[in-house]
């Protein structure tokens, strides 16, 4: 069984770490541990008309972005990596600068330090210089950056199309397979 850490935060695209934990929810073979901000439960309300509960309901463990003291803020609780989707500016410079004042920063922090993969999923737009310098010290450091982009290639017809790629190529990085999923086919 792989466990994996989901976390959202205050970032526009709340729907993102929802469609992430559907998809995960759905596969029997994986856990799965939530941190959810309070900014992104906020957005949540404001973008959409799904619930903290409904959110929630879909991770086998919830923790408060403060709780500091939760098995997955150890190196030695073993985890097969974390996404942070959306990522926000805030927390993308806290992961940038190793400031773990929260739970997502710390239970990043700690994937990293221990080789274990962590996603970031920055979601701003038009990037400045200094978004871009905190992604290019997050890559430096080992984090993948994975912002939400579109593809063309697998047609899609809907947004939905476009998440449901997004989310397969997150989870490929996680070495889970997700049927949603068009890879690329050479004609």
């Amino acid at each position: 069984m792989k466990r994996i850490i989901v976390a959202i935060t205050g970032a526009s695209g709340t729907i993102l770490g929802y469609k992430l934990l559907e998809a995960l929810h759905n596969n029997k073979d994986v856990e799965t541990y939530l941190v959810i901000s309070q900014g992104a439960k906020t957005t949540l309300l404001d973008e959409s008309n799904i619930t903290v509960e409904q959110v929630e309901a879909l991770a086998d463990y919830v923790f408060d972005e403060y709780e500091m003291n939760a098995h997955i803020s150890s190196g030695s609780y073993k985890t097969d990596g974390m996404v942070i989707s959306p990522c926000s500016m805030k927390t993308l410079s806290a992961l940038a600068n190793a400031y773990d004042d929260n739970l997502i920063v710390r239970a990043a922090d700690v994937c990293l330090k221990e080789n274990r993969r962590v996603i970031l999923s920055p979601r701003e737009m038009p990037f400045n210089s200094i978004h871009l310098r905190n992604m290019k010290l997050c890559a430096d450091a080992g984090y993948v950056i994975m912002p939400p982009v579109f593809t063309f290639y697998n047609k899609p017809q809907t947004m939905d199309d476009q998440i449901n790629h997004f989310i397969g190529k997150i989870l490929m990085q996680l070495d889970i397979e997700y049927s949603k999923f068009t890879p690329w086919r050479s004609q």
